[in-house]
């Protein structure tokens, strides 16, 4: 009888929400103690390869470490550990979910058979969905159980529909990520901010902040919008506001058959009923749109094909056409089984990511089409008889590239009239290019527009729009840097509090509005907004999603990074100023101080190239990570004869602040530049102040090109006392 093994223990999971040890990108780590697995790695193990293979065939994609297709495959086979075993599990569950994982590690401790395990994944309910379904599907597959594969991926698909971005939101924060703009989700929803402090902006799907309540309020009465467009000279249909089905239908005798009866306010087409001629038709209208409007309208049908086009910051930027949705009949199946068939169609979801809906028999619109024709669900189609089931709500094929000048001019304005700086506008065309004057109308103007249909057109050429919102809230032409502000981040445990609010009140004498988050508490404006201790990942969040900041001073610690990851995803400069603390930090499985390189070496890992990286040069192991830094290192030491210093200072731009005698010294290269001495740089208060921390804090305020005058100025008037 084969073995039957227990459970692999999942001792402690940590969602590391930023930059951490392991990657620039959020990552759930899990402690695993394998047990008597431990002596069994996979070829060890009866039939697990091939069960796991069978289940997972896709796994033959993972290169693992051996960097070709089915490297993982060959470890399998040639002997590897189950927490390595459970990570590509994992990893291939998200892909089958439609959420490639793309990156793992796992790493075995200083504890026998305990290792940590890590998978990126930007959601940590989804993550731990995944671990949860991974960890099964092994043990399953460890111990010959049976194991369903497809409850297991909808668990995670559905974890990935609740928490996940919308495709509209998401298609906007993943241009803002291609133009490295960092990106803070502000809840659970798609209320997203792209940028830091002052720089930033807000979206919430295709809405933004420069998006006016005014005019999205106008978008939503669809009377109104007509006569202002029509006050405009912009073509629309003509129509009336209806209080009652009977008035409904004396409005469409007196506008001519055959009219549109729609809600006044509504939107994704719900409650809209095209190309309507009879009193009874007219009349079950009414009841379907009124449900969904505060108003009901009745107006004139316009003969020709549906279009949406996108107009973002007054430009048209992407368009697509509709087309009505039929079955055709063969003589055998009734309406019901042909529409099963056609809900079969890949482009037909329920969920988001689908660009076209199911069709569902049961709905008004449609219910209201079938009696229009005398067809019930159950009434079997006769060969070669169509069935129309849709006439609206279906614009998924791209036609951007056919859009008239004059067709764009008029889709424009009509967003200009309203003042919506992102619209949809909903037109009625009988050629998109060809001049609109005399061949269409403009329907309806949607603020917030779906995007879907421009990402995932069921024909023609997807279109960028995300990053033409990108672009339009953060104008290229304001150069690189964009939602960016000076951020300085700053790790190590010798007087690092002091180091963030010095150079906190440089930044702000320099003439930027500084945030301080550090172990003293948060300040703003050089006030204490906060007492207790934000040198932690809620603090500096707390202090990047904060309007007012023009710069920002970030103190963290090896804890933080151990346990939440940064909160930024890059800096302007980083600062370490020692690999202290090595002691408190077993529970991490850090024991002697040469562990404590790959925890700090995150500080210097997120600089921006075009910034810097300031390390402590009294202290060899600080210094050496400036072959980390992507920017310019500057150095400090209190030695003017230090070595590391020396060595940098051969190149003609290496910069560093050193103590010779007395004086402090701004050497670049070999010229040198006397900031004062010790004594003259002192505290108005008299606090003593260890002299490498005070010259972090003016390497870190010269690093952004603070002059120096005026940094020996802000020192004399820094008046620090600590909290």
């Amino acid at each position: 009888m084969a073995k039957t093994f227990n459970d692999i223990q999942l001792l402690r999971t940590t969602f590391l929400r930023g930059p951490s040890v392991w990657t620039y990108r959020p990552v759930l780590e899990v402690w695993l103690d394998l047990g008597e697995l431990e002596d069994y790695p996979s070829d060890k193990i009866p039939g697990l390869n091939e069960r796991l293979t069978s289940w997972l065939p896709d796994l033959v994609e993972h290169t693992c470490g051996v960097g070709e297709r089915g490297g993982f495959i060959q470890r399998l086979e040639g002997g590897t550990w189950m927490g390595h075993v459970l990570e590509h599990v994992i990893i291939e569950l998200l892909n089958l979910a439609g959420m490639p994982a793309e990156f793992g590690q796992t790493r075995e401790i200083s504890q026998r058979g305990v290792y940590r395990m890590v998978f990126r994944c930007p959601e940590e309910a989804v993550a731990r969905v995944a671990l949860e379904h991974g960890h099964k599907l092994l043990m399953a597959a460890i111990n010959d159980q049976p194991f369903d594969l497809k409850p297991a991926v909808h668990a995670i698909k559905t974890a990935i529909n609740d928490r996940y971005l919308g495709p509209s939101t998401g298609c906007i924060v993943d241009a803002a990520g291609e133009r490295r703009i960092p990106h803070i989700r502000l809840n659970d929803g798609n209320l997203v901010q792209l940028g830091y402090g002052a720089a930033q902006r807000r979206i919430w799907t295709a809405e933004s902040d420069q998006t006016s309540a005014i005019a999205e309020g106008i978008a939503q009465d669809k009377d109104f919008t007509k006569r202002l467009l029509t006050a405009c000279g912009v073509p629309v249909p003509e129509g009336q506001i209806v209080a009652s089905p009977e008035e409904a239908w004396e409005v469409a005798q007196d506008i001519g058959f055959p009219v549109t009866v729609k809600p006044s306010d509504g939107n994704h087409a719900r409650g809209v009923t095209l190309e309507l001629s009879t009193e009874a038709d007219i009349k079950a209208a009414f009841a379907l749109a009124q449900p969904e409007g505060s108003d009901v309208i009745v107006e004139r049908f316009i003969d020709g094909v549906e279009h949406r086009l996108l107009v973002v910051g007054g430009k048209v930027v992407a368009a697509t056409k509709g087309e009505t949705v039929s079955v055709h009949g063969n003589g055998k199946a009734t309406l019901r089984e042909l529409v099963d068939v056609l809900n079969q169609d890949p482009r037909r979801g329920p969920e988001q990511e689908y660009p076209l809906d199911w069709i569902k028999l049961d709905a008004g619109a449609v219910k209201l089409e079938l009696n229009r024709q005398h067809v019930t669900p159950d009434s079997v189609i006769p060969q070669g008889q169509s069935v129309l089931l849709q006439r609206n709500g279906n614009m998924a094929i791209d036609c951007t590239d056919d859009v008239h000048p004059d067709v764009a001019y008029y889709a424009a304005l009509a967003a200009k009239i309203v003042g919506l700086d992102i619209a949809g506008m909903d037109m009625i065309l009988k050629d998109v290019s060809q001049p609109m004057q005399g061949q269409g109308a403009i329907l309806e103007v949607n603020a917030g527009p779906g995007l879907l249909m421009h990402l995932k057109p069921t024909s023609g050429a997807p279109r960028p729009v995300g990053m033409a919102i990108a672009d339009h809230l953060f104008p290229r032409e304001d150069g690189a840097g964009a939602g960016r502000i000076p951020l300085v981040g700053i790790v190590g445990t010798r007087d690092n509090a002091f180091i963030a609010r010095l150079v906190g009140w440089l930044l702000q004498l320099s003439g930027k509005l500084t945030g301080v988050a550090s172990s003293e508490g948060m300040f703003l404006n050089n006030r204490q907004t906060q007492k207790t201790n934000t040198a932690n990942w809620a603090g500096a969040h707390r202090l990047l999603t904060n309007r007012l900041a023009q710069a920002a001073v970030i103190q963290t610690t090896s804890r933080s990074i151990l346990e939440e990851g940064l909160a930024y995803d890059r800096c302007l400069v980083g600062v370490v100023t020692d690999m202290d603390g090595f002691e408190s930090l077993a529970d991490h499985d850090v024991h002697e101080a040469g562990q404590m390189r790959r925890v700090l070496r995150t500080q210097i890992d997120v600089v921006l190239s075009e910034g810097a990286g300031v390390l402590n040069a009294d202290l060899p192991e600080v210094a050496e990570l400036a072959e980390l830094c992507d920017g310019e290192v500057l150095l400090y030491s209190t030695e003017a004869d230090n070595a590391a210093v020396a060595a940098h200072r051969v190149q003609p731009e290496g910069r560093a602040v050193l103590v010779r005698g007395k004086q402090v010294i701004l050497a670049t290269g070999s010229q040198e530049r006397v900031l004062g001495t010790l004594d003259a740089l002192r505290q108005p208060t008299g606090l003593s102040v260890d002299t490498p921390a005070l010259l972090a804090a003016i390497a870190t305020a010269w690093s952004m090109d603070i002059a120096p005058d005026l940094i020996a100025a802000g020192i004399k008037t820094f008046e620090y006392s600590r909290a």
